[in-house]
């Protein structure tokens, strides 16, 4: 599944990747003897410190009635570019949450040590503690080293340097993928003889905690097949879903931070009002009230992701495809246009009846979608979400197609967006950038039957289902939509 952009855990480039300096006088440093809570003592680690990590789950930690007893050790992606800049601030940061009523800057206190992800001592001694008993994570789908079956990849090199390593010396190996280190942080854990610890990952992966337990146990399997057991034993893996806007930290965000406050800070953070986060599973070693900070915790995630894949992610490639088409460049742009707010209204009909949660639900979670999008304070690029959508219209789109026809229909509210993508191959719109465009860009050659047919077979879907009346429903709009490039 690709990632929605910045609604998900998908690490946008860190504050600490633009640069400093501007015209702007120079303010003040955060410190903790300043600003901000005394760090509190580790009992959480997270692996892929980022912009989305730092406005999402370390914000709920922060917001925890509890959280002077649950102090933050993030480890970087690649660059160790925000663990050198968070370190002269005693790893503090501004939050600068960006509504239509304004900008609320605050100050992050979550965060008690930040390390470069190479720092495996520190990732041993931190799982080997008994005091912690999270691991929380935000490294991409493609962090995860899946193949194609959703086990792992055992194929890749750092994936079998890695089983190498800790085959050979499973106490300081030298491992760099995501499965070798929690690996190597869990055999770190067993041979302290140390019980139980929850890993969560948040990335927007559905069923993500299944996944992070397979690949896991796959590669103990191959390292030290009694790792396995442990695991079974000791080690609960929690299911979430997760949602806030967080774009790219820009130089306006720091100088908005140093107007308000007074604080010159490298890594700020923007982010929306808006937040999510729904958890499945257990936490055997207590964890934060994040609860009281608005995290909910249900016994079954999926509904939860359905909503978002259809209603959030779904509109959102709408807008992406058939608001660019329009001339229009950002999610706030889109939704102003009547005829584009109309398109998602009817996308959103027709997605919500399949959805299994409470009309009551659906219903509001409608209009939180609507206030999101109307937020011009977040500028949110339409060119930017669609890309890959040979990634992210089978699992948006079609499902809903396909529930329309079970039930005997051919919804046009479900179809415009398969339309609107078949225009963009085509070459209208947003630019297509796709990591399967070879694939997918010839779909859109030939004429407006023949790139129908062609792309609905590619999708799955029957061309001639409901007597052919699928076809000629996507061609009609597909052509109405070519009339219309730049309108």
């Amino acid at each position: 599944m690709s990632h929605d952009e910045s609604y998900a855990a998908e690490p946008a480039p860190s504050a600490a990747d633009v640069p400093a300096g501007s015209g702007a006088a120079a303010g003040r440093r955060l410190s903790r003897s300043t600003d901000g809570r005394p760090a509190a003592p580790v009992r959480h680690v997270h692996l892929g410190v980022g912009n989305f990590f730092r406005a999402h789950a370390a914000w709920y930690t922060e917001h925890a009635p509890d959280a002077d007893g649950w102090g933050i050790a993030a480890f970087t992606g690649r660059s160790p570019a925000v663990a050198e800049a968070l370190a002269p601030q005693d790893g503090l940061y501004t939050l600068l949450i960006r509504g239509p009523e304004g900008n609320r800057p605050e100050v992050i206190s979550s965060l008690s040590a930040v390390h470069a992800a190479e720092d495996l001592d520190a990732l041993r001694h931190y799982f080997a503690d008994p005091a912690v008993v999270i691991v929380t994570s935000t490294v991409t789908e493609a962090g995860y080293r899946r193949n194609a079956s959703g086990g792992l990849d055992t194929t890749r090199p750092d994936v079998r340097d890695d089983i190498e390593a800790l085959t050979a010396d499973p106490a300081s190996g030298t491992v760099t993928s995501t499965p070798g280190k929690l690996v190597a942080g869990l055999l770190a854990r067993r041979a302290a003889g140390v019980g139980h610890i929850a890993l969560v990952p948040n990335d927007n992966v559905p069923d993500n905690g299944e996944m992070v337990s397979r690949v896991v146990c796959d590669l103990a399997r191959l390292v030290d097949e009694s790792l396995v057991d442990w695991i079974d034993e000791h080690v609960s893996f929690v299911t979430t879903m997760v949602d806030r806007i967080t774009p790219r930290t820009t130089e306006a965000d720091r100088e908005e931070v140093l107007r308000q406050t007074g604080i010159d800070d490298p890594e700020t953070v923007p982010t929306e009002p808006f937040t999510e986060w729904v958890l499945a599973g257990g936490f055997p070693a207590g964890r934060p009230g994040w609860d009281a900070s608005g995290a909910r915790f249900v016994d079954d995630v999926r509904p939860f992701e359905q909503r978002k894949l259809w209603l959030l992610n779904g509109s959102h490639s709408l807008m992406a495809y058939a608001g660019s088409i329009l001339g229009h460049e950002t999610v706030a742009d889109a939704i102003a246009d009547p005829e584009v707010l109309g398109w998602v209204e009817q996308w959103w009909d027709t997605a919500g009846a399949h959805l299994s949660l409470p009309e009551d639900d659906v219903a509001a979670y409608r209009q939180a979608l609507l206030d999101r999008y109307r937020n011009g304070q977040i500028r949110h690029l339409l060119a930017q979400i669609a890309a890959d959508g040979s990634q992210k219209i089978p699992i948006r789109a079609v499902p809903v197609v396909r529930a329309e026809l079970d039930e005997g229909r051919v919804a046009e509210g479900g179809t415009r967006i398969l339309a609107a993508w078949l225009a963009h191959l085509r070459g209208h719109g947003a630019p297509v950038n796709d990591a399967h465009a070879d694939e997918v860009t010839p779909l859109g050659q030939g004429s407006p039957v023949e790139a129908v047919r062609g792309t609905l077979t590619w999708l799955g879907l029957d061309p001639d289902a409901q007597d052919g009346r699928l076809a000629e429903t996507v061609e009609r709009q597909l052509t109405g939509f070519e009339s219309r490039d730049g309108a």
